[in-house]
């Protein structure tokens, strides 16, 4: 059984609450780190490119009207592009 699935924010509060994929993920990765604080995670990089984790960054990023990072994209401008094309896009690098 891996982390995530152990983890009680994978399957709700078994109280009517839904199960939610990202946060789960979260409280998986934070009590392994809380565990073992030196330790390393290397293979990140598949968890940090779900679309569902991408998804919840936008709306965070959009939320807080994010600035242009590295790449110098706008918030306009991934608009324009296309919104629902950013997370797969992202997902395959």
């Amino acid at each position: 059984m891996s982390a995530v699935s152990a983890s009680p924010a994978a399957s709700g509060s078994g109280r009517g609450v839904p199960a939610d994929p990202v946060r789960a993920l979260r409280h998986a990765l934070d009590r392994a780190a809380r565990a073992d604080p030196g330790r390393r995670f290397h293979a990140l990089y598949d968890k940090v490119s779900r679309s569902d984790v991408l998804w919840r960054a936008w709306v965070a990023v959009r939320r807080n009207n994010g600035a242009p990072g590295t790449g110098k994209i706008t918030l306009a401008r991934v608009g324009e592009h296309g919104v629902d094309r950013l997370p797969g896009e992202l997902a395959a690098g």
